[in-house]
C-alpha cells in the first residue's frame, strides 16, 4: 500500500470515529435528559417539554443507529432479521454494481459523447506544445528508461535479441530494397555528392599509396626488365587511375554517364532479376554465418543499451533533449493539423467503442471479483468509505426526533387541551 492510500485511509478512519462519537454523544445526551426529567414527580411545562423531546430523540436516535448498524453487521451481535445487509447480499451487490457500470459507463452513445466532450487529442496537443510540459514528460520517460534497460541485462535476453535480429535479416529480401535505394539515389540529387565523396576517398587513397603501386609493379616484373621501365609502367597505371577519377568528377563526362547507366541497370536487376536476388541472398547468408557477425549481433543490444544509459546519466542528455524537442514539436504540429486531430480522435473513439461488445464480460468480471471478496472485509471497507457520512443520519434522527417530540407535546398541550 502506498503512502497516499495509507494517508487517505487514516483520514477516513478519523472522520468515521469523530462522527460516530458525536452521534453517540447526542444519543447519550438525550438519554440523560430523559432519565433526569422522568425522575421529576410533578413536571411543569418546561420539564414536560424537555422530557417529550428527549424521549422522541432517544427513539429516533436508536432507530437510526439500528438502521445504520444493520447495513454492516448484526446490531449488538444479535441475528435480527434483515440485518447485516451488505455481508449477506455481497454477491447480489456485485452483480448490481457490474450491471450499473455496464449500463451507465459502457453504453456506446455515452462513450462517444464523453470522448467528443473531452476532446482528448486536442487537449494532449495543447499540453505537449508547452515546452515545460514536454520537458516534464520527457524527464519522466527518461527516469524510467535506466531501470527498464538495466532490468534487461539477462544473457538469455541478449541471445534472444541476437537470434531475433538474425532471423529478421535471414527472412528479409534485401535485393529489391537495395535496388530501390540505388534507383532513388540515381534519379535524384544524392548520387552526385556520394560519387564525389567516393572519388575524393579514392584520390586520397591513391596519393597515400602511390609508392605501393610502384613496389607491386616491381615485384611482379621479370628480372630482365629494367627498373626504369617498371617505374614508367607504374607511373602509367597511376596516371591512368588519376585520369579516370578526374573524368568521373565531371558530371557531363562519358565516364560519369556510363557510371550512372551501370547503376540504373544494377538497380533494375536487383528489383526484377531472380539471379541478382539469389546472389544477394547467398551473400547475406554467408555473411550471417561468419563468427564475427554472430558476435556483433550478440553485442548489438549491449552496445545500444550502454550508449543510452551513458547518455541518460549525463546532465546534458541528448536523449532527454531530443525527447522534449520531439514531444513539443509533435504537440505543435498536431495542434495545427485539425484533420490529423479528427483522424486520431476517430481512431481513439473506435478503440473505445471496441470495448462495448465486451461490456457484458466486464460486468461479469466485476461480479466475479466481488463474489471472491470476504464478506466481513467488504463490509468493513464500505463502512470505512461511507460510514462517516451515514453517522449524519443518526445525528439527524436524534435531532429531528427531539423536534418532533417537542412539537407533539405542544400540540397535545395547547391544541387538544389538558
Amino acid at each position: 500500500m502506498t503512502d497516499s492510500s495509507s494517508d487517505s485511509e487514516a483520514r477516513l478512519r478519523r472522520a468515521l470515529s469523530r462522527n460516530r462519537a458525536f452521534a453517540t454523544g447526542l444519543l447519550c445526551v438525550a438519554a440523560a435528559i430523559f432519565a433526569g426529567t422522568a425522575a421529576v414527580p410533578q413536571p411543569g411545562f418546561w420539564i414536560g417539554l424537555a422530557r417529550a423531546g428527549a424521549e422522541a430523540a432517544l427513539v429516533g436516535g436508536l432507530a437510526d443507529w439500528f438502521a445504520v448498524t444493520a447495513l454492516f453487521r448484526h446490531p449488538l451481535g444479535l441475528p435480527f432479521p434483515r440485518t447485516a445487509v451488505i455481508p449477506k447480499n455481497k454477491d447480489r451487490i456485485g452483480e448490481g454494481l457490474g450491471d450499473f457500470v455496464e449500463r451507465n459507463f459502457l453504453a456506446p452513445e455515452l462513450l462517444a459523447a464523453k470522448l467528443r466532450e473531452l476532446a482528448p487529442v486536442a487537449r494532449a496537443a495543447r499540453w505537449l506544445a508547452e515546452p515545460e510540459h514536454a520537458s516534464l514528460f520527457a524527464q519522466r520517460i527518461a527516469e524510467t528508461l535506466p531501470a527498464l534497460l538495466r532490468s534487461l541485462e539477462d544473457r538469455e535476453l541478449r541471445l534472444f535479441v541476437a537470434r531475433s535480429f538474425e532471423a529478421q535479416l535471414k527472412e528479409a529480401e534485401l535485393a529489391p530494397t537495395l535496388g530501390r535505394i540505388v534507383a532513388m539515389a540515381t534519379k535524384s540529387g544524392p548520387l552526385d555528392p556520394l560519387v564525389d565523396r567516393a572519388l575524393d576517398a579514392a584520390s586520397d587513397l591513391l596519393a597515400r599509396h602511390g609508392g605501393r603501386i610502384y613496389a607491386m609493379v616491381a615485384e611482379r616484373s621479370h628480372w630482365w626488365i629494367p627498373r626504369t621501365l617498371d617505374r614508367r609502367i607504374a607511373e602509367a597505371i597511376f596516371d591512368g587511375i588519376a585520369d579516370l577519377i578526374g573524368e568521373l568528377r565531371d558530371p557531363a563526362s562519358e565516364a560519369r554517364h556510363a557510371l550512372r547507366a551501370d547503376l540504373e541497370r544494377l538497380a533494375d536487376g536487383l528489383v526484377h532479376s531472380l539471379d541478382w536476388r539469389r546472389r544477394v541472398a547467398e551473400f547475406k547468408d554467408r555473411l550471417l554465418e561468419q563468427e564475427e557477425v554472430q558476435v556483433w549481433l550478440t553485442s548489438v543490444w549491449d552496445g545500444l543499451r550502454a550508449i543510452v544509459l551513458d547518455d541518460l546519466e549525463s546532465p546534458d542528455s541528448r536523449t532527454r533533449a531530443a525527447l522534449a524537442q520531439g514531444l513539443a514539436s509533435l504537440g505543435l504540429s498536431l495542434g495545427r493539423d485539425e484533420g490529423m486531430q479528427a483522424r486520431l480522435h476517430e481512431g481513439l473513439e473506435h478503440v473505445a467503442l471496441a470495448v462495448v461488445p465486451w461490456r457484458g464480460r466486464i460486468a461479469a468480471l466485476i461480479a466475479e471479483v466481488v463474489r471472491g471478496w470476504d464478506a466481513r472485509t467488504m463490509a468493513a471497507r464500505i463502512e470505512l468509505a461511507i460510514g462517516s457520512d451515514l453517522q449524519y443520519i443518526r445525528m439527524n434522527g436524534t435531532l429531528v426526533g427531539a423536534a418532533v417530540g417537542c412539537l407533539l407535546y405542544l400540540i397535545a398541550r395547547f391544541a387538544l387541551g389538558p
